[in-house]
């Protein structure tokens, strides 16, 4: 989803996912934004094109109140705050209430700005003490000391003609040492030339060294001149940095403006190019997504066509969706394309679908995966068991529950006695009824919807050719009778032999899978009446026929011996 040019606005669509709405003004208000800036793609090229110059303001702003920022950061400061006003202008222009906010409230902080151009050089160095920070004209001491130190030798050279000029000494010459700095050096023969105000430094074999007062004040500059430059150059740099914390509310404010409008132009953008619609978002209770698709699985396989779905949830007769069918035919994909869908809709954005009306959900759970915490001691079967806990226990009625694979992590009757235990109770307990999606390879677990009525079977549409499975990736109504789990596993590698071996071993497995007369044991409670054993004074007892249907196995009868049944069950009466 990601195509914001900002960092900051990277960081806030990372927000408005963790984070989605529950208020339905502000929801229909990122709407009404995005409908806008989808319909104008030029008026998102040139807000992309101009958000694109702007640097993290965020992080900027951190450094320049910890005072660690460098002339750096305030170059990129003035860099980014100069595209606020081409940003606004571009703005301005828009109907959509949050996007005109976001024009009001987003400060160009021309004064910052201003003062940064004015102090700041174009490209400055990394290193603050290394001086070339501070831009010329911003400060005339710091002016004067850069022009002594630029121009030295032009100074001592035209000090150099003026002297000899003055004591018509044409031998005269000016010099420097590091042990007595700067010095007018005259020959012994020219020593009876010299002004009064030159007073003797130094007496060699030949010559005569001098210095005059305004040599010695032009030493003192020239000499101290670098560090005091580099100094002064700190001093003003420290002052602008301050200058510009003092205004980091403003600054935090813009950023977190600019932030939301990179996150609306990508989100429209998306939503142009991927075919999303506009969700309906509401009070009520029902979740209608006609054609989904989920957000990433279509982006990532772009070459193969995604299989769109239809979902329908509600509080009523769909409140609990049992989905069957074999690994690797979507059920994961279609349980989470809903939530994510769901969770779109609700952070303001358009979804992947024909059409969807998404109701506000005060939570989305998600029992999915297989993990463990070893260094905790939980296996895996422990965490699920945990993570089922916090679904069951803070599950409410405008919740949307994600499950995936109940119970898989024990035994096959402790797992299913787990499933149908945890379908059961979000069914009945309304203060926990929430709108549910269960995928299970349990195909016991279809008979909830015999004994309840907000329960629905759907599975995933598969088609056998040659002992091999094609997935539809369709979502149909009723539960599948296979998971064809053994199809899968030679699709994996597994070696032919194990392959046969496994289908024997599942064909008696599965004569045995139901009780007596075909009837599932699951649906039975500890409540149910048991069968009186008192005899009736009103008619003859029926146990001969309730005996003889016990004995039959109803799915192995065939077509005449169901009806010589029929008939004998006729004459018993």
């Amino acid at each position: 989803m990601d195509r914001t040019v900002t960092a900051m606005g990277g960081r806030k669509l990372k927000q408005w996912i963790n984070y989605p709405l529950m208020d339905l003004k502000k929801i229909r208000g990122r709407q009404d934004a995005i409908q806008e800036l989808m319909e104008a793609p030029g008026l998102r090229l040139e807000i992309q094109t101009l958000l694109s110059g702007v640097y993290d303001l965020e992080r900027l702003n951190g450094r320049i109140s910890l005072a660690s920022a460098s002339a750096k950061d305030l170059a990129a400061l003035k860099a980014s705050l100069s595209r606020i006003p081409g940003i606004k202008e571009k703005v301005a222009g828009c109907s959509a209430p949050l996007l005109r906010d976001l024009d009001a409230g987003t400060d160009p902080l021309a004064d910052i700005c201003d003062l940064i151009e004015r102090a700041i050089v174009e490209d400055p160095p990394f290193v603050l003490r290394d001086g070339g920070i501070i831009a010329d004209g911003y400060n005339g001491e710091l002016d004067e000391l850069r022009s002594i130190s630029r121009e030295g030798k032009g100074f001592i050279a035209r000090l150099e003609a003026k002297e000899k000029g003055r004591t018509g000494i044409s031998s005269l010459k000016i010099r420097y040492n590091k042990v007595f700095g700067y010095y007018i050096e005259v020959t012994k023969a020219n020593v009876s030339a010299i002004p009064d105000d030159y007073i003797r430094r130094q007496t060699l074999a030949n010559a005569e060294r001098y210095i005059t007062p305004e040599l010695k004040e032009y030493e003192e500059k020239v000499l101290g001149a670098e560090d005091r430059i580099r100094d002064l150059e700190f001093s003003l740099f420290q002052e602008v940095r301050e200058a510009a914390a003092a205004q980091g509310e403003r600054i935090a404010r813009s950023a977190d403006r600019l932030a939301s409008l990179d996150v609306l132009v990508c989100l429209a953008e998306l939503a142009h190019d991927r075919c999303y619609c506009r969700p309906e978002v509401h009070d009520g209770s029902e979740l209608s997504i006609t054609e989904g698709r989920h957000p990433v699985i279509e982006a990532i396989h772009s070459s193969e066509r995604f299989v769109p779905n239809d979902t329908l949830l509600d509080n009523g007769e769909n409140q609990l969706i049992i989905i069957t069918g074999p690994n690797m035919a979507g059920k994961s994909t279609f349980m989470r394309q809903v939530a994510l869908i769901t969770l779109m809709a609700q952070m303001g954005s358009f979804v992947p679908a024909e059409k969807a009306s998404i109701p506000l959900v005060d939570r989305i759970f998600t029992r999915v995966g297989a993990s463990d915490n070893l260094a905790r001691g939980h296996s895996t079967f422990m965490v699920e068991m945990m993570e089922s806990a916090g679904i069951l226990r803070g599950a409410t009625a405008k919740s949307l529950v994600i499950l995936d694979e109940i119970g898989r992590g024990t035994s096959t009757f402790d797992g299913v006695s787990i499933a149908w235990a945890v379908a059961e109770f979000l069914h009945d307990n309304k203060l926990h009824a929430a709108k549910t999606l269960f995928a299970t390879h349990y195909h016991e677990l279809t008979e909830l919807a015999v004994t309840r009525s907000g329960i629905k079977n759907f599975n995933i549409a598969v088609r056998e050719w040659n002992e091999r499975i094609i997935f539809l990736r369709k979502i149909v109504p009723g539960g599948a009778s296979h998971s064809y789990g053994i199809q899968v596993a030679r699709l994996a590698g597994l070696p032919q032999m194990v392959i046969d071996r496994a289908k024997e071993i599942l064909a008696n497995l599965e004569k045995g899978e139901y009780g007596e007369g075909g009837v599932p044991r699951l649906a039975r409670g500890k409540k149910a009446p048991a069968p009186s054993p008192q005899l009736s004074l009103f008619g003859a007892p029926d146990d001969q026929i309730r005996e003889r249907l016990r004995n039959v196995e109803v799915a192995l009868l065939t077509p005449l011996e169901a009806l010589n049944l029929v008939d004998e069950l006729k004459r018993m009466i």
